[in-house]
């Protein structure tokens, strides 16, 4: 196995025990990019050099004074709407062009304190909003990879890096999970500090994480997770142990399959796809049984949409004011529709999403996870569009864990995808669901740029 296969957990054990170093697996991943960014296009800012520099400081400090965290030279990409000190961040929109932080976001801070390289700045949608990137699906260039984190998605399904941080407001971390074939994690809101990330909504935006394991992607919430005076939507509730959920030998978790409404916006490939993976579940050993939603959850889409939009137009109207056309066409056309919204329906949408979360904390005390399909179809061979985040929208809404974990591909070779669904704050147990599902599917997909 090349370096630049190797997943998070497995650089960070052979780094620690002192069969990888920290510059042999730069400079492999480092030559992926050299071969694979051209037509990907999955990093706005990269530097090389600096990129390696930080491999042999990594190296030089594991020598002399031992790993300093589970992360130890490490390199992982990061969305360009976080703040990343003396590194330019500029949410790949002319307005921030060339603005350059002087501090790092918190989340982005504590995975260096963990040991974690900052490879570089992948792509995302203007400001993480709908207008599509330049970024390619490594499957196949002329499906959409994806948004809005299109350039982590991208970057860890074509092995240019282990790792990558994302966001979600709707869908925009397990969307481009499923569409590249990765596992996508988006914690509870609240679980892991937004300070320092650009905003797009407030009280729906959340730090998302692209990996290829469900291991790994409970490793970054391990280092990432718990409260920050500096993000006063951050929970004060204790972190659990996510590494020791997924160590452990876990038992056939409870599921509750939804069909109701995502098969109903599903294609006929995806459905019959999601049942074979569930008749595959049930002959591991999983308890399925189908579960209903409750009545607010087929309101919850437009009050989102209310919330989405006003929020969005909250931040920008200084600089929409300013100007307007240097928004795309899409962005423009949200924050306009927010600016016209009134305050009172603004309000009224936060109680049902507050019902419709009180709501699904009943149904989840029935079962461990809720598994649908991960997004409606495989990625859609259109370029113009980041695709549907109808299936992850839900779950956003109400500031749900949720993961998405590769399950197969399509007729025309594109991945699909399951996600699952657990309660507030119940990541540790999401994850040794996820982890047992990801072992009973055997599921490992690898683009044909890779071949």
């Amino acid at each position: 196995m090349q370096p630049w296969d190797l997943t998070v957990a497995q650089a960070a054990r052979m780094i620690r025990s002192g069969e990888l170093s920290p510059v042999a697996l730069m400079e492999s991943l480092l030559e992926q990019i050299r071969r694979l960014e051209p037509s990907l296009k999955a990093w706005v800012t990269l530097d090389a050099e600096l990129a390696l520099a930080a491999a042999r400081s990594s190296e030089r400090e594991l020598k002399s004074h031992g790993p300093r965290g589970v992360l130890h030279g490490v390199p992982v990409g990061i969305k360009d709407i976080y703040y990343t000190k003396g590194i330019l961040t500029t949410a790949c929109a002319p307005q921030y062009a060339s603005f350059v932080p002087t501090y790092d976001a918190t989340s982005v801070a504590r995975l260096k304190a963990a040991g974690a390289i900052i490879l570089g700045k992948a792509v995302t949608t203007q400001f993480a909003a709908t207008d599509p990137s330049p970024t390619f699906n490594p499957w196949n260039p002329a499906h959409t990879p994806g948004g809005s984190s299109s350039g982590s998605a991208v970057a860890v399904a074509s092995r240019m890096c282990p790792a990558a941080l994302g966001s979600q407001t709707v869908g925009s971390t397990l969307r481009p999970a499923a569409y590249n074939g990765i596992v996508g994690l988006k914690p509870t809101y609240g679980r892991v500090s937004k300070y320092g990330v650009i905003p797009l909504a407030w009280s729906l935006d959340t730090v998302g994480i692209l990996a290829r394991s469900v291991e790994d992607a409970a490793l970054l919430l391990q280092v990432m997770a718990g409260h920050d005076d500096q993000d006063p939507s951050s929970s004060t509730l204790p972190v659990d142990d996510y590494l020791g959920a997924v160590a452990k030998p876990v038992t056939p978790p409870r599921i509750g399959l939804v069909r109701e409404f995502f098969y109903d916006h599903a294609t006929e490939e995806v459905q019959c796809h999601t049942d074979l993976v569930v008749s595959h579940l049930r002959s591991a050993g999983a308890a399925v049984r189908e579960v209903g939603l409750p009545k607010s959850f087929h309101l919850h889409e437009a009050a989102r949409a209310v919330v989405f939009s006003v929020e969005a137009a909250a931040f920008h109207q200084q600089m929409f004011a300013e100007g307007p056309t240097a928004y795309g066409p899409l962005l423009r056309r949200l924050i306009e529709a927010g600016s016209l919204i009134a305050g009172v329906d603004y309000i009224q949408a936060q109680r049902v999403r507050r019902q419709f979360r009180n709501e699904m904390e009943a149904l989840l005390a029935e079962v461990d996870v809720l598994l649908t399909p991960a997004t409606p179809s495989p990625a859609p061979r259109d370029r113009a569009t980041t695709g549907d985040p109808l299936f992850q929208g839900a779950w956003t809404s109400c500031g749900l864990p949720c993961v998405a974990i590769p399950s197969g591909l399509s007729g025309d070779g594109m991945p699909l995808g399951v996600q699952l669904a657990s309660a507030p704050f119940a990541e540790a147990r999401l994850l040794a669901a996820a982890q047992w599902c990801e072992a009973a599917l055997g599921v490992t997909l690898m683009p044909p740029v890779l071949e």
